[in-house]
């Protein structure tokens, strides 16, 4: 048997008034995901155990069957590993963001936690101009993807309070800065890396292509090395995970997956939506289990764009789903889990602890439950249907095959 986790990270959503209080969801057009729900086991899932931060590092480890009460370190950690940075059992990473402050009468406001989705190229550039300037001797910065890098503090601390840059746009941030132990030195950190941008010739170009550009660091997520179990101790199978982010390839390789980096893979609208499904299909010729993650839909959360958001949804839909479904049939014996990691509702802009939708498709009983069912917030509510401890559902689906 093979399986597909499908994942649109942040798809979820709440209803919206102009949209006739309905959720992107409900008003995307999104056959191939209806055609699923009606044929599938579908109810609501809970990702994000109390008491833990509703994050993509959280919701992806209960997503692979981990569960985040045991395994959670933090959201660097996961990252580092999947850019090659190895952790000491003493050190802290940190996710390191490029993000656009805005002053305004002589504060800063986050205007936009990924500078404008400054290309990779961009990004590098600067992120290699910081390592100049601003390391020292347990301080070091290692470049990642578009906005998303690392700072590791070796020996360091991770007792600091931190904010994700995307919980406050729009906000100043003087009260969201780190707090506790060593959080003067974070602090200094940023304030240093304003300074050093205000002039960078990338950014001059970027301001004057009319671009966001980068004026400073944002440092959080921190965290230490994680101990994880591999995934085929847990399960008994293979598996690999194919996903445009370091989070999530980090994930994967802390839990002895084959990570898949397909070319053009962006983590935002223009992804290779293609190429992701058909490296997908391809792996399932030699392992048994394959999920692949699109950001897409959880980034025109955070940026609080319907339209966008509805437009990733559909791009979902009808590049991943559906061409997924046809091209499963070569297996014959296959199931598909349909789910997202959290919500991340366009009106307040970042991800909420609530449960999720999700579909469980087996092509052994391929027979419509209920006419009635699409898939959206409400319809899987609807059902009654729901399991509180999220982690435990991929291994029902593997274990009762």
């Amino acid at each position: 048997m093979k399986v597909v986790i499908l994942q649109a990270d942040g798809m979820p959503d709440h209803p919206i008034a102009r949209l006739g209080n309905k959720t992107p969801l409900e008003v995307a057009k999104t056959p191939n995901m209806d055609y699923l729900a009606k044929r599938s086991i579908l109810g609501m899932v809970k990702t994000i155990p109390d008491g833990l931060p509703p994050g993509s590092d959280v919701g992806n480890l209960s997503v692979l069957g981990y569960d985040p009460r045991i395994y959670y370190t933090g959201r660097s950690p996961l990252e580092a590993a999947s850019i090659g940075v190895e952790l000491g059992e003493h050190d802290v990473t940190f996710r390191c963001n490029l993000v656009t402050l805005k002053n305004v009468n002589g504060k800063y406001v986050m205007e936009d936690y990924s500078a404008g989705h400054i290309t990779t190229e961009e990004a590098r550039q600067i992120i290699l101009d910081i390592k100049k300037e601003l390391e020292d001797d347990d301080i070091r910065f290692f470049p990642g993807v578009s906005y998303r890098h690392l700072m590791v503090w070796y020996s360091g601390t991770d007792n600091i309070k931190t904010t994700p840059p995307h919980d406050i746009s729009g906000k100043e941030i003087s009260k969201y800065l780190p707090e506790g132990e060593g959080a003067k030195r974070l602090v200094s950190i940023m304030n240093k890396s304003r300074e050093l941008l205000i002039n960078h010739p990338v950014n001059l170009k970027r301001i004057k292509e009319g671009k966001s550009p980068a004026t400073s660091i944002w440092l959080w997520g921190q965290g230490k090395a994680p101990n994880m179990p591999k995934f085929r101790e847990l399960y008994g199978i293979e598996g690999a995970v194919i996903s445009a982010v370091d989070l999530v390839k980090g994930i994967g390789i802390y839990a002895g997956l084959r990570v898949i980096n397909v070319p053009g893979a962006t983590g935002y609208i223009d992804t290779n939506y293609e190429g992701k499904v058909n490296y997908a299909i391809d792996a399932l010729e030699e392992v048994d289990l394959v999920m692949i993650h699109i950001e897409a839909t959880d980034e025109t959360g955070h940026e609080g764009k319907v339209e966008l958001k509805i437009k990733a949804i559909e791009d979902f839909d009808s590049r991943v789903v559906g061409p997924v479904l046809d091209k499963l049939k070569r297996f014959g014996n296959y199931r598909v889990l349909l789910l997202s990691d959290h919500p991340t509702p366009v009106e307040i802009r970042t991800h909420v602890n609530e449960p999720v939708p999700f579909a469980i498709f087996n092509s052994k009983d391929p027979y419509i439950k209920d006419p009635r069912c699409v898939f959206s917030e409400r319809s899987a509510s609807d059902t009654g249907i729901f399991i509180k401890e999220g982690w435990q559902l991929i291994g029902k689906i593997i274990r009762e095959s």
